[in-house]
């Protein structure tokens, strides 16, 4: 805590958690952002679980750059999770996918600012000052919304309905949603499949659904009001 509150009485970044499950890009991200803002302590993994772990341990970053799409993510629900625990750390979300939609739903939703995973260097680090200043960024061609609109609305309460799955529920939930049977997710989890019926039980039992069809046309009605498709 030390470290932070020297951050913010200097106005310099002091700590940045980096959370994007591919490699390269993930290493470039942490060593640009070291790079162009000096900072000594930039922490990087590669799933939302290891995040958690770390923001759980009593870190406490100056900014978090967080990926829309990890693998044991469903939707929103990885950047919901990750502001819940840290309210008033600014979330930057990075991502490939750049739908208005998605942009304003996570805007909505309260993220700090997106950064398409395409932008140039120079307007990478003008984000970054953006939002360090205690603005909201949002890519050229992207109009803020003055207010929520109803389906962002939507998309976000759904996804707050998922915040509770844990980490291998939220990765049974992505293979559902592409139409995998049982015993294909135990294959490709190396679970038991006694054990993902148990998975599977517990999370439509926290969507408020009755069976893996409605699961997967819950989070498919999120994905498309917010873009995410």
């Amino acid at each position: 805590m030390q470290n932070q509150q020297t951050a913010h009485q200097d106005g310099a970044i002091g700590s940045v958690l980096v959370i994007d499950d591919h490699p390269l890009y993930c290493d470039a991200l942490a060593s640009a952002i070291g790079g162009i803002f000096d900072i000594e302590d930039v922490r990087s993994v590669s799933c939302l679980s290891e995040g958690m772990r770390l923001l759980n341990s009593h870190y406490s970053p100056d900014l978090i750059l967080l990926d829309l799409n990890l693998p044991d993510v469903a939707g929103l629900n990885g950047f919901l999770k990750i502001k819940d625990r840290n309210p008033d750390v600014p979330v930057i979300v990075i991502s490939a996918s750049t739908s208005e939609k998605t942009i304003q739903a996570l805007l909505c939703a309260g993220a700090a600012g997106f950064i398409p995973k395409d932008l140039p260097r120079n307007d990478f680090s003008d984000a970054v000052r953006t939002v360090w200043d205690g603005k909201v960024y949002a890519p050229p061609g992207i109009r803020r919304a003055v207010s929520c609109r109803s389906e962002d609305t939507v998309a976000a309460d759904i996804f707050h309905r998922i915040e509770g799955l844990s980490p291998q529920q939220s990765r049974i939930l992505n293979l559902i949603c592409k139409g995998k049977a049982n015993k294909q997710i135990a294959f490709e989890l190396s679970l038991a499949e006694a054990t993902v019926k148990a998975h599977i039980t517990a999370l439509l039992r926290r969507l408020g659904v009755r069976n893996r069809t409605q699961a997967a046309l819950l989070i498919k009605e999120a994905n498309m009001v917010s873009g995410l498709q």
